[in-house]
């Protein structure tokens, strides 16, 4: 036996079950990435045009699935909806929204698993922080009069997005659909 042959032998063959990124769950990602362009479709009306139910599958699948899945997915699924618009606060802009957006996401498993209570805390802390805190992003753009144009319009998307996202999770977090 050659020296290759012992080689190949001992090389270990990684268990795919254990490794994190499966066809399932990218699969499941892909699925709710498409829910997300839909929601990217339904626009609130504002100033700036790019808002809309864009998040809730990221929010759902934060709680659902895991902080990661959902950050990927509600980051991906405001891209989308500033796409659909055609990046009305320039690229850089809405890639750090996106970016805050997947911590919101992320904030909001942290809170949302706790039990009920920590449903209705994480919808309201996330339509807060969400529309007064992410929104201050447009200070640098439209200064305060964009950023108080704004807030209604955040403000209603991120309470209709996270409390359809605290609804759905709520209705099937005991069934066999998430496991």
């Amino acid at each position: 036996m050659s020296i290759s042959e012992t080689k190949v032998r001992e090389t270990k063959v990684p268990d795919l079950k254990k490794k994190k990124w499966t066809v399932k769950r990218i699969s499941i990602m892909a699925i709710f990435i498409a829910l997300s362009a839909v929601g990217a479709m339904i626009k609130i009306p504002s100033p700036i045009g790019s808002i809309g139910l864009d998040s809730c599958p990221g929010y759902f699948c934060a709680l659902a699935f895991g902080s990661a899945e959902g950050a990927i997915i509600i980051a991906i699924g405001h891209l989308l909806s500033a796409a659909v618009v055609g990046f009305p606060l320039t690229i850089p802009i809405h890639l750090a929204v996106a970016v805050c957006m997947g911590i919101l996401a992320v904030i909001f498993r942290l809170i949302g698993r706790k039990g009920t209570a920590g449903l209705v805390v994480s919808v309201v802390a996330i339509a807060l922080l969400n529309s007064f805190g992410v929104g201050l992003l447009l200070l640098p753009l439209g200064g305060w009069g964009l950023y108080l144009a704004n807030i209604v319009s955040l403000l209603v998307a991120a309470a209709v997005n996270t409390i359809i996202a605290a609804i759905a999770y709520a209705s099937v977090k005991n069934s066999k659909l998430l496991s």
